[in-house]
């Protein structure tokens, strides 16, 4: 085992054993939490900035603090391990940009919904504010069906993790994060292809 294995083998490990002390009501322990898990959240956030439509005035530093503030302020917090924590941020990233994309949409209502290309999900291209909020409301519907699969939807697109991180955080199978990530692919493209109900 090399020194950076075992290094982050102790990371995780000191991740989960103080998300047990602050499930079990330590309230000081949210401390020591943070600096363990910034970098990575970090990253997460400036991945999913840099495909955000040029022009944006969220900045990955703001997004981490927001994300931060909601998962440290939602009442009855409780993180089961280190990839539900994360997990968890990554949710609480896609609903702070889908918030922003709904205030900019009710800015300017009266523009039409656009095409959303899935295949360019894989690179996590930059997506108008109307498109953002249709694949979000496709999201939804699909997350009622298959809980789990939208968690790596989640995970991949507002988060921007590789197929084997998700895995990873989602405690699956490389190959059964890519069986589900083809048939998230193939239901979410259905359903924005779908007319809308009224």
């Amino acid at each position: 085992m090399t020194r950076r294995d075992s290094s982050t083998l102790a990371g995780v490990s000191d991740v989960t054993r103080i998300l047990t002390a602050i499930e079990q009501g330590d309230a000081k322990s949210t401390d020591e939490l943070l600096p363990l898990v910034y970098n990575e959240l970090r990253r997460m956030a400036a991945h999913k900035m840099a495909s955000e439509p040029a022009g944006h005035t969220l900045q990955p530093t703001a997004l981490v603090h927001e994300a931060w503030l909601k998962l440290v302020d939602a009442p009855a917090q409780s993180w089961q391990n280190r990839a539900h924590f994360f997990g968890a941020a990554a949710e609480a990233m896609r609903r702070i940009l889908i918030d922003r994309a709904r205030r900019k949409s009710r800015q300017r209502r009266g523009s039409g919904a656009e095409h959303v290309d899935l295949d360019e999900l894989e690179i996590a291209s930059p997506a108008p504010d109307d498109q953002l909020l249709a694949l979000n409301d496709a999201l939804d519907r699909f997350a009622a069906l298959e809980p789990q699969q939208a968690e790596l939807v989640k995970l991949r697109y507002f988060v921007g993790l590789k197929i084997e991180e998700a895995a990873e955080v989602l405690g699956i199978s490389e190959a059964t994060a890519k069986r589900w990530w083809a048939y998230a692919k193939a239901w979410l493209f259905q359903e924005l292809q779908s007319p809308p109900a009224c």
